[in-house]
């Protein structure tokens, strides 16, 4: 039994060394990032980072005991706050890479 082989011509293998070439270009200037980041799944949850680059977080001690509070502790307590800066940028750097 006899097996056809495919005709290749001279340009089709030049177009295909041409993009096989294009495509590893790109993967020998750039140093590799090899293993990725991973964005830490407890700190996306308690974490918001807004456009300007601040870190948002959650107010504490609103889960439960609220009846110890008063009336004014719990209003105070609504809504998000903003993590100091400093804080905030280890945040981003160690915990929230993509974020």
């Amino acid at each position: 039994m006899q097996i056809k082989r495919a005709h290749i011509t001279r340009t089709t293998l030049a177009i295909a060394f041409a993009v096989a070439a294009a495509g590893h270009a790109g993967g020998f200037n750039q140093e590799s990032q090899m293993p990725k980041m991973k964005t830490k799944s407890g700190a996306k949850k308690r974490f918001k980072v807004t456009g300007s680059g601040k870190v948002l977080y959650q107010q504490s001690r609103k889960r439960h005991g609220m009846i110890k509070r008063t009336k004014k502790q719990i209003r105070q307590l609504r809504g998000t706050n903003v993590v100091f800066k400093t804080d905030g940028e280890k945040i981003k750097k160690y915990f929230l890479p993509n974020g």
